[in-house]
């Protein structure tokens, strides 16, 4: 299996996964010609794509939904919940009939020889999922935008071989900073986004032996950095209570704005 991050961050999100044979994208928070472009690294096209599974329905995961739908229906899979947030999105234009799979927590779906495992998270979303990607024995997933975690959301990250999580905001510069307060609530609250610290308290619960890559995503442009969100994540694993340090893993930032280097599992 292939993962690349053709973008990742609160400004937008859509994350490649795939296999020889078969392609899907996870989000499409960003422009077509962003995506196409991202694609065009790995010799691919929108042509490609199998299937779209969507986490939820902000603007920064279906920004270029509705354009990618009227150039080429692609299957698009996510719950009932964030399929009707999406029509109600004005700002996307006209949606083509009939592109919905809904889709619901711990329901296995085959795309091909991929199998995507939808699991719940805490957002202010409608009903927003992370997904878990497995093909024989390799194990990927994509979560983000999760105010907090539970047992559940261990479990369903556990035994992966690569993974992008949330580092979205360093909970002090997110406090001194220029947002309002009821935006900072919101971010740091169990409906919002992961700090680094939750990140890397949450990745200590998943380690293990056949875990290579760990991208870190969905950095805030105003609240965190990608030297601040990797070393208080690497501090986190060094100090965990694990028998693993930070440089066991090959530990990156996921670009806010551009492809980031493909991991291969």
């Amino acid at each position: 299996m292939k993962l690349l991050s053709i973008a990742s961050g609160s400004s937008g999100n859509c994350i490649y996964i795939g296999s020889t044979s078969t392609h899907i994208l996870i989000d499409a928070g960003i422009s077509r010609k962003r995506i196409v472009e991202g694609l065009n690294t790995l010799s691919l096209t929108l042509d490609d794509i199998d299937a779209i599974f969507i986490t939820h329905e902000h603007i920064d995961h279906i920004q270029s939904l509705g354009v990618l739908e009227r150039t080429r229906v692609i299957p698009v899979y996510t719950s009932a919940g964030t399929a009707q947030g999406i029509m109600a999105t004005k700002s996307l234009g006209k949606i083509p009939e009939g592109i919905f799979n809904i889709v619901s927590a711990d329901e296995l779906i085959s795309i091909g020889d991929l199998v995507v495992k939808p699991f719940t998270i805490s957002h202010d979303a409608a009903e927003p999922l992370a997904y878990r990607i497995e093909r024989e024995d390799k194990a990927v997933a994509v979560a983000t935008d999760m105010g907090t975690y539970d047992d559940y959301t261990v479990s369903s990250l556990k035994g992966l071989n690569a993974i992008l999580l949330e580092a979205n905001h360093d909970l002090n510069m997110l406090q001194v900073g220029s947002y309002p307060y009821y935006l900072k609530q919101r971010i740091s609250g169990e409906y919002g986004h992961l700090s680094n610290e939750m990140s890397g308290s949450l990745l200590n619960r998943i380690l293990n032996k056949n875990l290579k890559d760990i991208l870190l995503g969905h950095l805030s442009r105003e609240n965190n950095y990608e030297e601040l969100a990797y070393e208080t994540v690497c501090l986190a694993v060094n100090q965990g209570d694990t028998p693993y340090k930070a440089e066991d893993f090959n530990i990156k930032v996921a670009k806010r704005d551009r492809v980031t280097e493909l991991v291969i599992i």
